[in-house]
């Protein structure tokens, strides 16, 4: 946290001593240099370290409602630390851990911490219908998906929304959330208004959309020593993820113009009879292309030249234990109401009016039950596109369609839904976002790793891309899409997806044909077509996810408990180590797994920095001291993963399918050099039941010391398994492994 005394003493220098008077119907004029409107303030302690900010004009002598957008997970009606209208100098309010001193005549607020350190100091200038705030000397990060990355700071970005926003090519489809960190200790949501930031200079500043938007203002100001606090703080704001089904987290393999039926299913039995992991099967919808699942886009009726018969497809796909998932389009302006509200709305068609075009304005509970007669099909999950016009309203209104929606119909069935356009508080609806139609670029695949890490500080942790980009460009080869696909393994969302689409397929590049041509002057050279190396190398990364996949269970379950997310900044766990906080070219996924994606062209060597302490070649078991920079040598194969000292990596045998019943036990690694603490959770993935209790979560806490392992059963949680949970225990790099079983009961192991 910065704690500059200079600039604080020019502060309160500012804020004179006097007075501010209780809300009152008779309350004082503000001063003609404020605000005209008689704002009342109301201060709120949300938290210890949160304070709440609202100035509403008044009307009538009430004040103008705040919005009512879904973002807030709490919309009950709090009381506040103190409520003031009318303005004589300043006045200075506790709240938890936080002073808040408001200076009427400024229309100013100084927020502190313990020890009068300088949290945040606000102003609002209606003159130019802009918010101000300070943005210190560090790191900034946040504000959502796309837009210029990683640093935020000397930024002026718009907000907004869709495809239209940042260069889309390279840096993604923006989904902006003003969710702004300050990586020195404090951080700020602003839910009202929405606008453009400016993050030039020491002092930031968010210009509202329009000046009559200005006001209500709406903004949460938090204060925290330790990173972690921050997101679980904005977590409480907007709500904690809820958990996806546990084969999302498995490989998706997307689909533009399909082929015949048979061809289509011959195509999911190709990856059971190459033994190449996969869990779900996407479908486009046709208008996109010129064979798709549907008759058109936003229509809900199959097509019959690529499904002449859903119902068998469906049996057929279900019996090669893939899940069927649909591209559905909605466009408009407006999207209203809840999946559980009555339907008032005259009659709509799903897609297009007979004059092509989309209604401006639809309510959930008309549209919604046109899903049914899929869902009772057996439609696994949606691919809900498009929507670049709805307003931030409409957006989270549809993430949370898609989640409330199909339980109406599947009520303890986990709901997966894959989204172009959220808001905040989609993480309530446990849904996925990806990155939009980008261009097959390295500068996109070099973008989309910082693009990865301020998506998830963002609350939206259910993130990935179009593996090897949407859009092929000369650039697009098969080194192009194998370290994309390295990438993606380690994103949440696993999908390759795209135009010239059999070339997004793990075997694509070595059969000689793109699919449907779709983009106009795209022409690989032969050879391109003709490259054995590229399926082996997707093959070990679709065999490292799903080996993988009980601690990237686990990582999502913290996610859902604590608001950090899956992939995670190096600041978030190393906050006092300046050259890891500046770090936007690598991550953490989960807290002990370093990954560091290869992008450039025919790179031979990857530098990377290792944060303090000791990490382990994950490859090699190599030992390395951190606080350093290193380079790793790569091959095709290879992209540096490293794991912290005292992890203990959960893995389990290789599965085709995340559902699939192998017969081993699950094998915990001890990275050894530092005393740890990891987590392993398991429930059975498909069901709601782990919120009453259904789950297992062993607490594993490492001694290096004295080199056991022990294990303990988390409270609330119980084992699953009636022989009790089969473990292999071993140190890195050692052959040797000891079998137990973990009944619940304290057990330690030595090693």
């Amino acid at each position: 946290m910065h704690d500059s005394l200079t600039r604080r003493a020019a502060l309160k220098g500012l804020l004179t001593t006097g007075t501010l008077a209780l809300a009152r119907p008779a309350a004082a004029m503000l001063p003609a240099a404020s605000l005209a409107d008689q704002p009342e303030i109301s201060l709120y302690s949300v938290s210890p370290r949160t304070v709440r900010i609202t100035v509403q004009p008044l009307k009538d002598g009430n004040p103008i409602p705040l919005p009512s957008d879904g973002a807030l997970a709490d919309t009950s009606v709090q009381s506040p630390a103190a409520r003031l209208r009318g303005v004589s100098g300043s006045r200075t309010v506790r709240c938890g851990q936080l002073r808040v001193t408001v200076a009427g005549d400024l229309l100013s607020f100084l927020i502190e911490g313990p020890g009068a350190k300088l949290v945040q100091h606000l102003t609002l200038d209606p003159a130019s219908s802009e918010l101000r705030f300070d943005t210190g000397n560090g790191v900034l990060l946040g504000l959502g998906q796309g837009g210029p990355q990683f640093d935020r700071r000397g930024d002026a970005d718009g907000m907004v929304s869709g495809q239209g926003g940042y260069h889309l090519g390279t840096h993604g489809a923006r989904v902006p959330i003003q969710f702004l960190i300050g990586t020195e200790g404090w951080a700020l949501f602003v839910h009202a208004p929405l606008g453009a930031f400016d993050l030039n200079g020491n002092q930031g500043r968010l210009r509202a959309l329009t000046s009559s938007a200005f006001l209500p203002l709406d903004v949460f100001v938090i204060m925290a020593d330790e990173p972690g606090a921050i997101l679980r703080e904005f977590a409480s704001i907007t709500g904690y993820a809820e958990m996806p089904p546990l084969w999302s987290l498995g490989y998706q393999q997307s689909h533009r113009t399909l082929d015949t039926p048979e061809a289509i299913l011959a195509e999911a039995r190709t990856f059971r009879e190459k033994k190449l992991p996969c869990d779900a099967m996407i479908y486009l919808g046709t208008g996109f292309c010129p064979n798709g699942w549907n008759t058109d886009n936003g229509e809900f009726t199959w097509n019959p030249r690529a499904f002449p018969d859903p119902p068998q497809a469906i049996t057929q796909l279900h019996d090669e234990h893939f899940k069927v998932v649909l591209h559905v389009v909605l466009e408009g302006e407006r999207l209203t109401g809840t999946v559980h509200d009555p339907c008032t709305a005259a009659p709509l068609p799903t897609g297009r009016t007979a004059d092509h075009h989309w209604p401006p304005d639809r309510q959930v509970a008309c549209y919604w039950p046109a899903h049914r007669p899929l869902a009772e099909l057996g439609v696994d999950g949606w691919w809900p596109d498009q929507g670049d016009g709805l307003d931030a309203p409409s957006r989270l209104a549809r993430n949370r369609m898609y989640f409330e929606g199909q339980q109406l119909y599947r009520p303890n069935q986990r709901v997966y839904a894959l989204h172009r356009n959220a808001y905040a508080g989609m993480q309530r609806y446990a849904a996925f976002l990806w990155s939009g139609d980008v261009l097959s670029r390295w500068e996109t695949l070099k973008t989309h790793v910082p693009n990865a890490i301020n998506t998830s500080l963002s609350g939206m942790p259910y993130w990935g891309t179009d593996i090897g980009g949407f859009i092929p460009t000369d650039e697009y080869t098969g080194e192009l899409f194998a370290r994309w696909f390295q990438f993606a393994a380690f994103c949440p969302l696993f999908r390759s997806h795209g135009r010239d689409w059999k070339l997004h397929l793990p075997w694509g590049w070595n059969t000689g044909e793109i699919g449907y041509p779709e983009t106009k002057g795209y022409n690989p050279a032969p050879a391109e077509l003709h490259n054995p190396a590229i399926e082996p190398v997707c093959r070990k990364y679709l065999e490292l996810r799903y080996r993988l996949m009980p601690y990237i269970y686990s990582a999502v379950r913290e996610t859902c408990k604590t608001g950090l997310p899956v992939i995670r900044a190096m600041w978030l766990h190393d906050p006092e180590d300046p050259a890891a906080v500046a770090r936007g070219d690598q991550y953490l996924f989960g807290r002990d797994l370093l990954v560091a994606p290869v992008v450039e062209k025919g790179a031979t060597t990857r530098p990377l920095y290792l944060p303090s302490g000791v990490w382990y070649d994950y490859w090699t078991n190599q030992r390395q001291a951190g606080g350093r920079e290193i380079t790793r040598d790569v091959d095709l194969a290879t992209i540096p993963l490293y794991v912290r000292a005292g992890a203990c990596i959960p893995t389990g045998p290789l599965r085709q399918y995340t559902g699939e019943t192998v017969d081993e036990p699950l094998t915990i690694t001890v990275y050894p050099g530092a005393d740890g603490s990891s987590l392993l959770y398991q429930d059975d993935g498909e069901t709601f039941n782990f919120r009453n209790g259904e789950f297992t979560l062993v607490e594993m806490h490492w001694d290096d010391a004295s080199r056991h392992l022990h294990l303990h059963l988390a409270a609330g949680s119980r084992i699953l398994e009636p022989q009790g949970l089969s473990l292999k225990i071993g140190l890195a790099g050692s052959d040797t492994l000891k079998s137990v079983t973990f009944q619940g009961r304290p057990l330690s192991v030595a090693l």
